[in-house]
């Protein structure tokens, strides 16, 4: 009698940690995380509840029945946005059912503006050779792409450590777990959002919605201006003689007196020193912006940051297209 309660208790536990997930995009499914190979070209069918074995980072690994190779990754995106654990179990988390507007709107008492910011800019082309898997870099990825460009990462108030201002727990463990999808939508015009496509591609993935909760909320503005003065700022840098130089360098190694000498170029003397190589398998994949704040002028930005050392002392410019 006793081994039979234990083999009835094993067994609920099982059917209850089972969890289904319904397909709302008609997704590749991948025999590996890394996206590297597709058997027999599947996809998901829109409408269809697929079984998920277990959850990784934002990947499911679901079974797909009648298939050579029925155990699949797939990302998260591509089903509801209820997620596999909490389907099997109830959340820690509640989800807010109404978006949370006091994020959107200038409502920002008690928080000051900071004195410096860092503006963070990727060189795409890097940024995709070593995210292959995100969304914003498998569409449209190839030789012939068009990423040889400066993109937005993020404005981060400083110091580092200046983050989530006035936001609630339930939020930042979303974002933590990068669970970006569950942040709340942001309210920004539509001429914003256009721009934001354009200018930070990341926001495919909702990397906006990311920035604002974490950086965005300590900036003292809400969050149209926030992105309005991101997106002036990295226009300004793009089309400098940084990003021509950056351009007319592909596949080349450049070093960081090289980088800085440009920098003065476009943006007067001494700001060179106020901006840093992020580098990664010798690749410059960012740069970083030491800047002052309360201007919209790059320039008068920078001469107000800080002088700031680079780890990186130098690395290639990454051309289009995976290698």
């Amino acid at each position: 009698m006793r081994s039979f309660l234990m083999l009835s208790i094993v067994v609920l536990s099982l059917l209850q940690a089972e969890s289904y997930q319904e397909a709302r995009e008609s997704c590749s499914a991948f025999n590996d995380l890394k996206h590297r190979q597709n058997s027999a070209h599947q996809k998901l069918k829109i409408g269809e509840r697929y079984r998920v074995m277990r959850e990784q980072n934002d990947h499911y690994y679901i079974t797909i029945p009648g298939v050579a190779v029925p155990n699949r990754w797939v990302e998260k995106r591509c089903f509801a946005q209820k997620s596999a654990v909490e389907s099997a179990k109830p959340s820690v988390y509640k989800a807010d059912k109404k978006p949370e507007k006091r994020y959107d709107g200038p409502k920002h008492t008690g928080i000051v503006k900071p004195s410096h910011l860092l503006l963070a800019l990727s060189w795409q082309n890097a940024f995709c050779e070593t995210h292959r898997s995100r969304r914003e870099c498998r569409q449209g990825r190839g030789s012939n792409s068009t990423d040889d460009r400066f993109v937005l990462h993020g404005l981060w108030p400083q110091p580092r450590d200046n983050q989530y201002c006035n936001v609630p727990p339930n939020l930042k463990q979303y974002d933590k777990s990068k669970q970006w999808n569950r942040l709340p939508k942001l309210v920004l015009s539509a001429e914003t959002r256009k721009t934001l496509l354009q200018v930070m591609p990341g926001s495919i993935s909702n990397l906006h919605r990311h920035e604002w909760i974490k950086h965005g909320t300590c900036s003292g503005n809400h969050a149209e201006a926030y992105f309005k003065e991101a997106i002036s700022l990295t226009r300004q840098f793009a089309d400098s003689k940084v990003g021509t130089f950056f351009a007319a360098n592909r596949g080349r190694v450049v070093n960081l007196k090289q980088v800085r000498a440009k920098v003065e170029e476009s943006f007067g003397k001494g700001s060179g020193n106020k901006v840093e190589l992020r580098c990664d398998r010798g690749m410059i994949t960012e740069l970083w912006l030491h800047l002052g704040n309360r201007s919209s002028d790059l320039s008068t930005l920078l001469k107000k940051g800080k002088n700031i050392r680079s780890r990186c002392r130098q690395g290639r410019i990454d051309r289009a297209g995976f290698r």
